[in-house]
């Protein structure tokens, strides 16, 4: 059997469909499964329905009650059918509270598709860096991205749509965030997961950006999360040429700066490298009272405001349906010919 055409013939099948699903063909991956890539959804891209700051020295999933974060979140999630909400990304990362059984919980009961995430975060001084990170290499901490990426998340089978990272921001890296970026780049070229890093204002984006090209990465792959800290507007027509993803995510607590951010997008021609979303939510265990801001913002103020502006139904399509799906698409984006673009 080993040695007939049959054989042979689902062998190279199978060869080729794992090859060409992260090469060729873009999917979704969410915590209920793959999904694929489908530009007529709504997208949420950055969102968290639970976050513990305790540290990593010190955080336990023993300090929340799936039950009762269930109870306070759910009906904040529900709350996006009205808007016709399909895919919900939580980017919490690991040790600061995600929690991938919980999130396939939220995503059954809600009926909406979630993403969660791979990586480890490097901001606030590396409190929620572990121990083990500083000792490891970036290629073992990639092997370990990989690992999750491929078999799931410890125990529970769930896989990471996504790369999560950050780092201080500095326009020269820390050696663990310079590791954390390395990781990320050597993860996505096994993987075809998006990296998503918290960086905030551009001087910390290039030196990013730099490790990515080192390593043959193209920017596409690359999302700059809380770029609506960055006050110099020509900071995201550079970032738009470079071919990254620029995300404007903190309209769950500001609106006005990013109102005009999106209409200086529009005004440059470079509406279709940006995303949207709350940065809201969240369930703190730590917490005794929870102080909920939901996830509606967008729908409710933003949009209304946009049309004001001459925002068409095409500009609000490629914010909230078509960049995301591009953006998170799982899709190895490496640099065919790295000098190209010194």
């Amino acid at each position: 059997m080993r040695n007939s055409p049959i054989y042979i013939i689902i062998v190279f099948c199978l060869s080729f469909h794992s090859c060409s699903r992260n090469q060729d063909m873009p999917f979704i991956q969410t915590v209920n499964g793959i999904h694929k890539v489908d530009t007529s959804k709504v997208w949420l891209t950055h969102e968290h329905l639970l976050v513990d700051f305790i540290g990593a020295d010190s955080i336990s999933q023993e300090d929340w009650v799936d039950e009762e974060v269930l109870k306070v979140m759910l009906p904040h999630l529900s709350d996006l059918h009205t808007y016709k909400v399909n895919y919900f990304v939580d980017p919490t990362p690991n040790f600061l509270g995600r929690d991938p059984g919980l999130l396939q919980q939220f995503s059954e009961k809600s009926g909406i598709a979630i993403i969660t995430n791979t990586g480890l975060y490097g901001a606030v001084n590396n409190k929620y860096i572990p121990e083990y990170a500083y000792q490891w290499s970036d290629d073992q901490l990639a092997e370990s991205w990989i690992n999750e990426f491929e078999n799931g998340i410890g125990d529970t089978g769930i896989k990471p749509g996504f790369i999560k990272i950050s780092v201080d921001n500095l326009a020269s890296l820390e050696v663990i965030d310079a590791k954390l970026v390395k990781a990320a780049a050597k993860t996505h070229l096994k993987t075809g997961l998006t990296i998503a890093s918290h960086t905030g204002a551009a001087k910390g984006l290039w030196p990013q950006l730099n490790i990515l090209k080192d390593l043959n990465v193209t920017p596409s792959a690359f999302i700059w999360v809380h770029a609506q800290a960055e006050e110099d507007m020509a900071q995201y027509l550079k970032a738009a040429d470079s071919g990254c993803w620029i995300s404007f995510d903190g309209l769950g607590w500001e609106m006005k700066k990013h109102l005009e951010k999106l209409v200086f997008a529009k005004e440059n021609g470079i509406l279709d490298h940006v995303l949207i979303s709350h940065d809201a939510g969240w369930y703190d265990p730590q917490k005794t009272e929870q102080n909920i801001v939901g996830y509606t913002r967008i729908f409710k103020e933003l949009l209304p405001a946009l049309e004001e502006q001459g925002f068409t139904q095409q500009d609000i399509n490629m914010l909230l349906k078509i960049n995301p799906a591009k953006a998170f698409g799982i899709s190895v984006r490496s640099l065919a010919h790295p000098s190209d673009e010194d």
